[in-house]
């Protein structure tokens, strides 16, 4: 059965801020808006929480469906007000819950609400229709709330990335792929702009938050927005950590996952890179080990195997010779110019091995 798809916040804020217009505008609240999403198509948005403060202003909200997408804004109660403005123009703003850029690298200015730029066009075109539609010749002030939003907040990497005091309104296409990679890569992308742009030039990418962990005692000089989850995308996070000026990359994490970056694999899901065991008994024989251990390496089932295997035999050679090879393809897939460092760990964040290569 398909995952059912959802909608960003952006569409939700914009299909709110409709709804409050036509309030504000008519006198009559609205029951659904539609919005048309840079997607493609059109959507017809269930409209709540309407309240009219004479012809002043008006409020009206929606609740956002996220479909099947584990999002931590699913079911967010995202509002608009619009009220009239002396000024000719659409204004907008964010009210309680919608966080403000503290950092600069994002696409939203230091001091603004992160509301992010296809959401504030999508917005602007909607409120404008129903200002022409209506013949208002009038500027308004849009302000878009979550009043959960700072809770919500608290479960995502916004703090991080600067951006304070709640959520980002966001949203490229208007619509919520379940488990969509773009977004998590466009999120890493994210993440490394706002390191460079404060003046980071090492990064130490990880793959989650229990390598993470592990990476911030390791280097307590570095800033918190230094630290990036890259998933499994290493290839794209060193392309993107080169183009935007870094010259350190640091790569923390277990020796199963980065044993297929020592093979090249630069995207090291399960599905697109399997354990190489020949590959793994070459590096046993490079480091020295017998031949029955390199026989069981051959032979072994998974990569965590041959972990335990190497750590019982206390051959730290091996693991250096994995982070060795890795470094050696990290910067052949970047063509040079950067130093990249790894670090392999235990699950408990002990430290198996340790390479640097400068490119």
């Amino acid at each position: 059965m398909p995952l059912r798809r959802g909608y960003t916040t952006g569409a939700c804020a914009t299909a709110a801020a409709k709804g409050a217009a036509i309030l504000l505008l008519t006198g009559k609240a609205p029951e659904t808006a539609d919005v048309y999403l840079p997607a493609g198509f059109s959507h017809t948005f269930q409209l709540t929480g309407w309240q009219r403060h004479g012809g002043v202003s008006a409020t009206c909200a929606t609740v956002k469906d996220a479909g099947d997408d584990p999002d931590a804004t699913h079911q967010a109660w995202i509002e608009a007000s619009v009220s009239w403005r002396d000024e000719p123009g659409i204004e907008i703003d964010g009210g309680r819950g919608v966080g403000r850029v503290t950092k600069p690298g994002l696409p939203i200015s230091v001091g603004e609400a992160a509301i992010n730029p296809v959401p504030r066009r999508m917005i602007e075109e909607a409120v404008s229709e129903v200002l022409e539609e209506h013949g208002a010749a009038r500027g308004v002030r849009v302000v878009i709330s979550v009043p959960e939003g700072e809770v919500i907040a608290l479960k995502t990497l916004n703090a991080r990335l600067g951006i304070l005091g709640g959520i980002s309104i966001l949203g490229t296409r208007g619509v919520v792929t379940p488990f969509s990679t773009e977004a998590y890569k466009a999120s890493v992308q994210q993440a490394i702009s706002v390191a460079a742009a404060s003046g980071n030039k090492q990064i130490v990418l990880t793959t989650g938050g229990s390598s993470e962990k592990y990476a911030i005692a390791m280097f307590p000089e570095l800033p918190e927005e230094a630290f990036v989850q890259m998933g499994e995308y290493v290839g794209f996070s060193l392309e993107h950590a080169k183009a935007y000026g870094i010259t350190k990359v640091t790569l923390v994490g277990m020796a199963g996952k980065y044993s297929k970056v020592a093979q090249g694999a630069m995207l090291i899901h399960s599905k697109n890179a399997p354990v190489d065991f020949n590959f793994l008994a070459q590096l046993a024989v490079e480091a020295g080990a017998e031949e029955a251990m390199v026989a069981e390496v051959a032979a072994a089932n998974t990569a965590s195997q041959v972990v335990d295997l190497m750590t019982e035999a206390g051959n730290s050679v091996f693991f250096e010779r994995i982070c060795h090879h890795a470094c050696s393809h990290c910067l052949k897939h970047v063509g040079g110019q950067m130093t990249v460092e790894m670090v392999l760990i235990t699950m408990k964040g002990r430290v198996l091995g340790r390479a640097e290569i400068c490119g």
